[in-house]
């Protein structure tokens, strides 16, 4: 029989509220009685979307992440809305984010990014049959859209080129699946 490994919560606070995100810290009893502090992040999920045209080239952004200090290549993504379906959300976010409508959606699977310190979970789509509607960006984002052969994206999901989480799971779980 597997070990209990679980931890039940005693108490705790949130120290935290702002806009996104709220962080915890909660006092704990573990699996041997002992006692721990845990500190983790509140997320309210998010999508994320591999949006394949028919040539076989994925839509990408490139966009500056302020907590790492740099630009990134990504994937489109977005935070769900309080009561919004995840596919709701994916459709919302490509057309604000890209300008593009899909015809075609396929839930490809969850992850857990941070599952140390969040409970963020980000669920991805497979988006195809896209229609350029207009680019709905909000007042204050700022990012770059483009494409590239899906094979040369993979290649730098591998190498290094790219490093966001979200958008290697996407690309790598399109292999023997385009």
């Amino acid at each position: 029989m597997p070990k209990d490994l679980g931890e039940t919560r005693i108490d705790g606070e949130v120290v935290f509220a702002g806009r996104l995100l709220k962080v915890h810290r909660d006092r704990v009893r573990l699996p041997d009685g002992n006692q721990a502090l845990r500190e983790y992040i509140r997320h309210p999920g998010a999508v994320a979307m591999v949006a394949l045209f028919e040539d076989g080239r994925v839509l990408l952004e490139r966009q500056f992440r302020y907590p790492l200090g740099r630009e990134f290549i990504e994937i489109p993504a977005g935070k769900l809305e309080p009561g919004e379906e995840h596919l709701a959300t994916a459709k919302r976010e490509l057309l604000e984010e890209t300008g593009y409508v899909a015809a075609e959606w396929r839930r490809l699977g969850l992850i857990h990014n941070a599952i140390g310190y969040s409970d963020e979970g980000i669920e991805i789509w497979l988006a195809r049959g896209l229609e350029l509607r207009g680019q709905q960006l909000a007042q204050g984002e700022f990012l770059e859209v483009f494409a590239l052969p899906l094979a040369e994206a993979q290649a730098m999901a591998r190498d290094g080129r790219i490093t966001d989480v979200k958008t290697i799971a996407g690309l790598l779980w399109m292999e023997g699946a385009a």
